[in-house]
C-alpha cells in the first residue's frame, strides 16, 4: 500500500488528468483506478477524489460496469450550474413549478442520486422549496453569487 500523499495531491492529479484529456487520444475512456494508482503512486482514495473533482466539473463521468469516461462535447458546466440555470432557461418565476427528478435525470443524463444531491443544495441555498404532494417550486431567482 502506498504511503500517505501530501495534502492536495488529488488536485495535482486532477489537473494532470484534465491536461491529458484536453490533449486527448480520442478513446474517451480513462485508465482504471488501479492503473491510475500505479501511474501516480497514490492510494485509491486519492484517485477517487481527483476523479470526483473532474466529475464535478463535468469533464468525466462514472459509468457502472465500464469505469470512468470522458464527457465529450455538450455542456461542460457542473450539474449544479446546469440545474440552477434551468430556472432562467425555462423562464420560471418565484412560485413556479420546478421540473421533477425524473425529468431532470432525463434532461441531463444524470443519476437520480446526483440530481437529488444538487436539489438538496439548491434548497439549502434557498432557491427551491419542496411542498409535500406538489413537488418543488422556485423560492428565489438565482443571482451570480449563488452557485451551488
Amino acid at each position: 500500500m502506498p504511503e500517505a500523499s501530501p495534502r492536495g495531491t488529488y488536485l495535482v492529479i486532477a489537473e494532470a488528468l484534465r491536461s491529458e484529456i484536453e490533449a486527448g487520444d480520442g478513446s474517451g475512456h480513462l485508465p482504471s483506478e488501479a492503473e491510475l494508482m500505479d501511474m501516480h503512486g497514490v492510494s485509491r482514495n486519492t484517485i477517487r477524489r481527483a476523479l470526483k473533482v473532474l466529475e464535478g466539473d463535468g469533464v468525466v463521468e462514472s459509468v457502472p460496469g465500464i469505469g470512468w469516461r470522458v464527457v465529450r462535447g455538450g455542456d461542460r458546466r457542473s450539474l449544479a450550474e446546469r440545474m440552477t440555470d434551468v430556472i432562467t432557461e425555462d423562464s420560471l418565476s418565484v412560485g413556479g413549478k420546478y421540473p421533477s427528478e425524473a425529468k431532470l435525470c432525463e434532461r441531463f443524463g444524470a443519476s437520480r442520486t446526483a440530481v437529488r444531491r444538487v436539489l438538496a443544495q439548491m434548497e439549502g441555498y434557498g432557491l427551491l422549496a419542496t411542498v409535500h404532494g406538489k413537488g418543488r417550486t422556485v423560492r428565489a431567482l438565482p443571482t451570480s453569487n449563488v452557485q451551488p
